[in-house]
């Protein structure tokens, strides 16, 4: 089928070029003209593993190309993705959908022929509804469908999520809407991959209720990891107690410094909003929003214990600062609550990190910068692993802490076993939860 998807940010992109794969015929649409010059020739905004090598063999293939002019493809497009941004609305938290109401607009000013449009950008309920009517209003003869296909992508693994996805979404109210997703997504149902139909409303909801619901699961497990600190429990061994637990299962359980990234902080201030606007308050996810600010600063009291009360002149090394690893994404990073806060206190930092510093180095200030662990960790007073970033796992403990002012360790992706940590040389770790 010909596919248009309108915005080549993370979601837009990663399902082209996936779509593309399918065997589908795809093209991108984006108003960035040096973003589109780059995609063209194979050069990709943002770090996502396995997206560069299928990108270019869809390319090679002439199934995928870019473009910033919709009019030269409009009407030969089956289905149009809108897949444009949804950021927090300042003030209130709500998704602002100016994006996805340009993008509707647009459409109805070029489409001449029937046309299926489908909203996969995280929009509050209410939103397909609001885009059909200003569509008609926009261009009343126009024949065309709705269909709302939110995405459910983890960075770091999204080109596993959409070619193996544990559900795909589709709210519809035609039968000629539900048959054309069908096709474009026939791979999956040849594979046997479920797809769940429904309404516009209740598609809209599993987004942001799936969201909130695993935000709510890591930020349980902190608050357990708090209990487990005060009673002298271990958090790796509770987790792993509840995760064998079929009902509850061992995802989302481990305890760190908070949830951050895209869609977690975005989606759960949504949905509150939302609870909010429509007399139905989502408390508990309000007191996950809450809750998750506070375990940052408890994150700070820790480092400042092991730094004996004090940053003033302290030399710190962190060691990972994306929101999670195998992405270079630094939104609400649990970095650029902790590492601000360091440096007003008197710290320097120091920064190693796999994919962290080219958004970091506009966002964190006056840092230090280094291409590995032990350059950022050598003659600091602390380490603190952030990130859980896999080459971490395997790190020489005994030669960082021979390299260090004074060794004093924390983990707060709880990587490494305290009693080992002391062994290699540290006198002093401390972990979430331990």
């Amino acid at each position: 089928m010909n596919i248009c998807i309108l915005g080549a940010g993370y979601v837009g992109l990663v399902s082209g070029v996936c779509f593309a794969d399918f065997g589908h015929s795809v093209t991108c649409i984006d108003l960035d003209k040096s973003k589109i010059e780059d995609l063209n020739k194979g050069i990709i905004p943002i770090f996502e593993p396995g997206l560069k090598e299928l990108l270019d063999k869809n390319i090679k293939d002439n199934r995928l190309s870019f473009s910033t002019n919709l009019d030269n493809v409009i009407d030969k497009v089956d289905a149009i993705f809108i897949a444009v941004g949804t950021p927090s609305r300042r003030g209130d938290g709500h998704a602002d959908i100016e994006y996805v109401i340009n993008a509707a607009k647009e459409i109805a000013h070029k489409a001449r022929k029937y046309i299926l449009v489908v909203i996969k950008s995280t929009v509050p309920v209410g939103t397909n509804r609001l885009i059909q009517k200003i569509i008609f209003e926009e261009n009343s003869e126009l024949e065309f469908d709705m269909a709302s296909n939110p995405e459910f992508l983890r960075e770091g693994a999204a080109i596993n999520d959409f070619m193996n996805p544990d559900r795909v979404v589709v709210g519809v109210e035609s039968k000629k809407a539900e048959e054309i997703l069908t096709e474009i997504y026939k791979p999956l149902l040849i594979n046997e991959f479920p797809i769940l139909v429904t309404d516009f409303e209740s598609a809209e909801i599993i987004k942001y209720a799936s969201n909130a619901f695993l935000a709510t699961k890591i930020t349980f497990i902190n608050e357990i990891a708090a209990l487990s600190e005060a009673a002298g429990a271990n958090i790796t061994d509770i987790s792993n107690g509840m995760g064998l637990d079929a009902r509850i299962g061992d995802k989302f359980l481990n305890a760190g410094p908070g949830y951050g990234g895209s869609c977690f902080p975005k989606d759960t201030l949504a949905l509150a909003k939302i609870g909010s606007d429509l007399g139905s308050p989502m408390k508990i996810v309000e007191t996950v929003i809450k809750v998750n600010s506070e375990i940052k600063l408890r994150m700070m009291s820790k480092l400042k214990i092991l730094c004996d009360s004090s940053f003033k002149n302290k030399k710190i090394s962190i060691l990972g600062v994306t929101f999670k690893p195998e992405t270079d994404d630094m939104r609400d990073a649990p970095a650029l609550t902790i590492i601000p806060a360091l440096l007003s206190q008197g710290a320097e930092v120091n920064i190693y990190c796999p994919q962290g510093q080219k958004e970091g180095a506009a966002l964190l200030g006056d840092v230090k910068w280094f291409n590995d662990p032990y350059s950022a960790v050598k003659d600091t007073h602390l380490m603190v692993i952030l990130t859980e970033w896999n080459e971490f796992y395997s790190l020489d403990l005994k030669k960082l802490a021979s390299s260090m002012q004074t060794p004093k360790f924390a983990d707060l992706r709880n990587i490494y076993n305290k009693q080992f940590a002391l062994q290699c040389g540290f006198e002093k770790y401390d972990g979430v939860g331990q």
